[in-house]
């Protein structure tokens, strides 16, 4: 609004003013229509019966303004009768009331009281449109003392305004003063508003300078590479922007639209941000969903060993680490997720330490057991019954056999006691047999002329017969009895060595010649003392054991060697050519167990 339009507003609104307090000091008096004027004169008609009626009529209608006329027609007319009808009496003096007239007194009476409460009512109203109106002068008066922001209360002064037309009358004492206090603010509002326009002009040009250094901050954001950083930041700008006053009402817009243009790329980049970041999140909640899937699957009934239990801890650590390496899932998702995570592992641990309880007591059961077979075996190892006794040890090789696991950091003392009860039996027998050790002096030549006849041997054509043939000797060696205890591992030894050389010569597998050799020995075994093969049989399962720690021992040391060079490690090449022979060893060791376990089945 320029200054001319100002002063004609003021102008406008101090003339409304005026007009206002004119209005405020005129006493209207009620109209009466033609309508109105009509019926009247009809009642000149009616009866004083009649005319009572009317009056009651009239008292108990709402004040519409014109009562009291029509009170005091009816009352004129009333009288004007009563009078004419005493002028009639022949002169006849009565000044006693009538009836009608008490009534019509009443009447009177009850509208005199009810246009009492009226008044009242009028006035009553009249103080309180008084206090109003004073509020709003007080309102205006209080928009002038901040006259460098009265632009800002331009809308707050026309709602006074305007609160003060719908305000009705107030009482006559106060009128004028009140109206010129009101005029007198409304014209000081607008010269601090005609003053202020230049000052504001002033700083919509400070403003246009503020936000155009908005807009050019804002603009630069789009270069910035963290979008996070860029959002804060565009958050700041548009604090700065609010706090910053308007501009030209022309340039409003324009400026506007240029930072909001700048806002959105900014905006859209950070809503792309958060969409990739809600995929990922999604992919993560996918991948994590997958583990508990697989860990929930798991068939606990499966597991009946020590080394399925191992192997599948094996797996769920596995993923648990997997699980670590997995970024979050939405805020909604990730406490679900990972209780049910947590959940599954908690199962699996649960299932095991349950597992790993029973097999504790089946072991301590199973330890109980052996030692009582150990008390019986140290009852009989003192026994010269040696055919009963025999047997009778046998048999209970036989129980232990059939007895599960023991605790492993027993396991080698309880065989050790049970095993040398047995063997105390059986020296003790092998001693009473004495006689026997001319024969084995006879074994002994009878070896040594086999193994000559093993380091002289002379192949044929067929590979196959020549093989079958040192197979045959072989077995001759081996179906000789005892020989001397001193001379056995030396005899052993030199049947061993003719054997591999001649096998070799014959191109047979090491392994398969061990074997058997083996097999061989072994039925010679089993048809003199069946106790040999349960003492071999323990001793094989002994290095059966080892061998499977040491090649585990080597696999996990493996990995403190692992590299990322392209050269082999001599030491990694060394530790695998060790494993390999190892297993070999192993399965070697297998194949002996498994032909003991068919001679004693």
């Amino acid at each position: 609004m320029d200054s001319l339009e100002q002063d004609k507003y003021s102008t406008n609104e101090q003339q409304t003013a005026s007009t206002e307090i004119i209005t405020e000091f005129i006493v209207s008096e009620p109209t009466v229509t033609e309508t109105e004027e009509n019926e009247q004169t009809s009642w000149n008609t009616l009866s004083k019966a009649e005319l009572i009626e009317k009056l009651r009529e009239v008292v108990q209608r709402n004040d519409d303004g014109n009562q009291k006329a029509e009170v005091d027609l009816i009352k004129q007319l009333f009288y004007k009768k009563q009078k004419f009808e005493k002028d009639a009496q022949e002169g006849e003096e009565n000044n006693t009331e009538d009836a009608e007239e008490t009534t019509l007194k009443t009447l009177l009476n009850d509208f005199k009281e009810k246009r009492a409460k009226i008044v009242a009512q009028t006035e009553a109203l009249k103080e309180k449109n008084l206090g109003q109106r004073q509020v709003i002068v007080d309102k205006i008066k209080l928009l002038l003392d901040s006259p460098e922001t009265i632009h800002e209360h331009v809308t707050e002064f026309k709602q006074l305004q305007q609160e003060w037309k719908e305000i009705g009358h107030i009482p006559m004492a106060n009128a004028n003063h009140l109206f010129k206090s009101y005029n007198l603010y409304v014209e000081n509002f607008y010269d601090l508003l005609k003053i202020n326009n230049e000052l504001r002009d002033y700083d919509f040009k400070k403003n246009l300078e503020l936000k155009t250094v908005l807009c050019v901050a804002a603009e630069k954001l789009d270069e910035e590479t963290d979008v996070i950083s860029a959002f804060h930041s565009l958050q700041k700008l548009h604090e700065d922007w609010a706090q910053t006053g308007p501009v030209a009402k022309d340039l409003r817009e324009p400026i506007w639209q240029r930072f909001k243009a700048a806002s959105t790329l900014i905006n859209k980049k950070h809503q792309g941000y958060f969409e990739s970041l809600k995929q990922q999140e999604e992919e993560n909640l996918n991948h994590k969903t997958q583990i508990c899937d697989t860990i929930e699957k798991i068939d606990y009934e499966s597991l009946k060993t020590f080394k399925e239990w191992d192997s599948k801890t094996e797996e769920v650590i596995k993923l648990q680490q997997e699980w670590k390496t997995i970024g979050f899932t939405s805020r909604k998702m990730n406490v679900p997720i990972y209780e049910r995570y947590r959940t599954a592992c908690d199962t699996f641990f649960t299932r095991k330490s349950e597992f790993f309880k029973e097999i504790k007591e089946e072991l301590t059961v199973n330890l109980e057991k052996k030692k009582g077979l150990i008390a019986k075996a140290e009852s009989l190892k003192d026994s010269t019954d040696w055919k009963e006794t025999t047997q009778k040890l046998i048999d209970l090789q036989k129980e232990w056999k059939t007895i599960g696991s023991i605790p492993r950091k027993q396991s080698d003392a309880i065989w050790s006691q049970f095993i040398a009860a047995c063997d105390c039996f059986f020296e003790q027998k092998e001693k009473a047999f004495s006689s026997l050790k001319s024969e084995e002096k006879e074994n002994l030549d009878k070896k040594i002329a086999i193994i000559e006849k093993i380091e002289t041997f002379q192949r044929v054509e067929d590979l196959s017969d020549s093989v079958a043939n040192l197979k045959e000797i072989i077995s001759e060696f081996n179906a000789v009895g005892h020989v001397p205890f001193k001379d056995k591992d030396k005899i052993y030894k030199r049947f061993r060595s003719a054997c591999d050389t001649q096998f070799d010569a014959l191109n047979v597998d090491a392994a398969n010649r061990h074997i058997d050799a083996f097999a061989v020995s072994l039925e010679s075994m089993a048809g003199k003392d069946k106790n040999k093969l349960f003492r071999e049989r323990e001793k094989l399962l002994k290095q059966f054991d080892r061998l499977k720690s040491e090649i585990n021992t080597c696999e996990n040391n493996i990995g403190f060697f692992s590299s990322n060079s392209k050269k082999p490690n001599p030491m990694i090449v060394e530790m695998q050519r060790n494993i390999e022979k190892l297993k070999g060893e192993k399965d070697l060791l297998l194949k002996k167990i498994q032909l003991i376990e068919a001679q004693l089945a």
